[in-house]
């Protein structure tokens, strides 16, 4: 799998993480969908990348991924940062998610 940033999604990405410690992560999130194929792409700030993730290669920051849910995604994508605050996430050959959000899941940022 690739993943290509664009200029403006890098920026973006440096500006929300800017003094922060932790691992980008490209998740399915499917909390609230009610069923697993209903999941939403959404990137994470977290603190470590667990047991089932595996590292994307991309242009950028290193990129997380579980490999489990890796069948929601196609095998080259790109992430952009439209108008607005938050990313798009697209394919070749279609749009993933045109409003995909950024969610710091580090145990500083959550009271965890």
């Amino acid at each position: 799998m690739d993943i290509i940033f664009t200029d403006r999604a890098l920026a973006r990405l440096q500006n929300k993480t800017e003094g922060k410690e932790g691992y980008i992560k490209l998740k399915h999130d499917t909390e609230g969908c009610g069923c697993v194929v209903s999941g939403v792409a959404a990137i994470w700030l977290i603190d470590q990348p667990e047991e089932n993730d595996t590292k994307v290669k991309t242009n950028g920051p290193d990129l997380y991924l579980d490999y489990n849910t890796e069948v929601f995604f196609d095998e080259k994508m790109t992430i952009d940062a439209p108008r607005g605050n938050h990313f798009s996430l697209k394919s070749p050959s279609e749009i993933l998610n045109h409003s995909m959000k950024y969610y710091d899941k580090t145990k500083l940022n959550t009271g965890r």
